[in-house]
């Protein structure tokens, strides 16, 4: 055992933000919450918007909590991809970000592909093609003849902004910058003639860092402010996904045909692969599968799938009614509910926004010929055994993608709290489930943070750390013949093939 070290992980999620202390004894990683603190969209003309100034007051009483009493290394931050805020001239700060839910996307994607291809996209930064994405984002301020790219000097991703209010350092942190769709994942730079194809400003993009770069100081106003005093600012990986797979406690160098994927699961699940190198080709593409960065310089091939907003949401309507279902009760009533009767797909475009997602869930099944499922548990049930039996056709898609069998599924993040998904996804995919940790992002973060101070020497060791400090859980695959009946009814609801 030697000293305890400590670094300070701030994790900021569309739903929540938390600053995190992880205390490091040279052999196991403990995780204390600090502050946790709400986040979520505003709406205003029309438009949704993030609250970033009471997201960075939040932030900095975080910090200063943290800070009491305790010698701090390093502080580092991580959120959400593809989001972005500008600053103008003198660094001003051009209003507050837009949301990737903010409506006014509608129909983006087909005028982008007007001007340049879907093939091209693809073949210059092997990202999943997604309306929310940062190119797209960009030209819908373009579309709607916006002053603010005409004011724009420098672009920031989320964690980079915060990480400059830290710091006064501008750097476009790599992982993050992979989800903008205008990096080139194989020469690891931006996609600068893309942007010009656009008529989009690539003068104002920063320099790249890797995860593990240190920013230096904070800046003197916020040292004294928080208390944090000479701790320095290092980058994690910035996406949160990113710092999410570097704490899967898997084994093993980064391989071109892994033998293990993992699913970051929350509102939204992330399943992939790391490999060494992207892989861009057509069956990528067709796949609609994403190349990001990774920590370690490695690429999480991957897809985003809709998540648990889909309970999330039915939680929250339940609750507008009156009823405030804990996820402990409709794991309770999702149990008692009969199992494999409906499906839906979870990423149709009906589930990305709707104003009742359990209504949503039953007019597609009935519109599709299924039962329709009437109560609190059967749509839960409908909608886990669904998010199940996605991972199965992912899983499907990365073995054809990498050529090897996946043998071990690894969840992690905070969907790993619901037993009866990971035990639905071991079954639909026929797969050994280790689900773990839990608060795989923060874990991630910190790791990364302790390998640019010299107190952990590689990412594998870091993973090593992960898996002696915290509690793994396996599920083991039942009932595969069932599962197989319902995967071939699963895969007619996708209407435009299996993808």
């Amino acid at each position: 055992m030697g000293k305890q070290r400590t670094y300070l992980a701030v994790d900021i999620g569309a739903s929540s933000g938390r600053v995190l202390a992880g205390r490091f004894d040279g052999e196991r990683l403990e995780l204390d919450e600090i502050h946790r603190f709400p986040n979520g969209p505003v709406q205003v003309g029309g438009h949704l918007y993030w609250d970033l100034l009471r997201l960075w007051s939040d932030v900095q009483d975080g910090l200063r909590t943290a800070a009491e009493g305790t010698e701090i290394v390093s502080v580092g931050v991580d959120t959400w991809g593809v989001d972005f805020a500008l600053l103008g001239r003198n660094d001003e700060l051009l209003g507050n970000p837009y949301h990737y839910r903010d409506p006014e996307k509608a129909g983006i994607l087909e005028h982008a592909f007007q001007r340049v291809s879907r093939e091209e996209i693809f073949a210059e930064t092997g990202l999943q093609f997604m309306e929310i994405n940062t190119l797209f984002q960009l030209l819908t301020l373009q579309r709607a003849n916006s002053s603010l790219l005409d004011s724009a000097e420098s672009l920031l991703m989320i964690p980079d902004l915060f990480h400059w209010l830290l710091t006064g350092e501008k750097a476009n942190e790599f992982t993050d910058a992979t989800t903008t769709q205008f990096l080139n994942p194989s020469t690891r730079d931006w996609s600068r003639d893309l942007l010009r194809r656009f008529e989009l400003p690539d003068d104002i993009l920063q320099n790249i860092v890797l995860p593990g770069t240190n920013l230096g100081p904070l800046r003197p106003e916020i040292a004294a402010a928080t208390g944090l005093g000479s701790a320095s600012v290092v980058v994690p990986g910035t996406h949160d996904t990113a710092s999410a797979v570097m704490a899967v406690p898997a084994v093993g160098e980064v391989s071109q045909h892994p033998d293990w994927c993992y699913i970051s699961s929350g509102t939204w699940s992330l399943m992939g692969v790391e490999v060494a190198e992207p892989i861009i080709n057509d069956t990528c593409r067709e796949l609609n599968f994403t190349n990001e960065g990774g920590v370690g310089g490695s690429i999480r091939l991957l897809k985003n799938i809709t998540g648990l907003w889909l309970v999330q949401e039915c939680r929250r309507i339940w609750a507008r009614s009156g009823t405030d279902f804990d996820w402990q009760q409709l794991t309770q009533l999702a149990d008692q509910a009969e199992p494999l009767k409906s499906f839906i797909n979870p990423d149709d475009a009906a589930f990305t926004s709707p104003e009742d997602m359990p209504a949503a869930i039953r007019s597609y099944c009935a519109d599709r010929g299924q039962e329709v499922p009437e109560t609190e548990g059967a749509i839960v049930r409908c909608a886990l055994e669904s998010l199940a039996l996605r991972y199965r056709i992912v899983l499907d898609c990365l073995e054809k993608l990498t050529g090897s069998r996946i043998e071990t599924i690894h969840i992690v993040g905070g969907g790993t709290q619901n037993e009866q998904l990971c035990q639905m996804t071991a079954n639909a995919c026929d797969r050994l489930v280790i689900a773990g940790p839990i608060e795989a992002t923060a874990i991630g973060n910190v790791m990364v943070q302790a390998i640019s101070s010299g107190d952990i020497g590689s990412v594998e060791e870091a993973r090593a750390v992960v898996a002696r400090s915290f509690l793994m859980r396996r599920f083991e695959p039942q009932e595969p013949g069932a599962w197989d009946e319902s995967f071939g009814r699963f895969t007619q609801l996708f209407e435009d093939g299996v993808q």
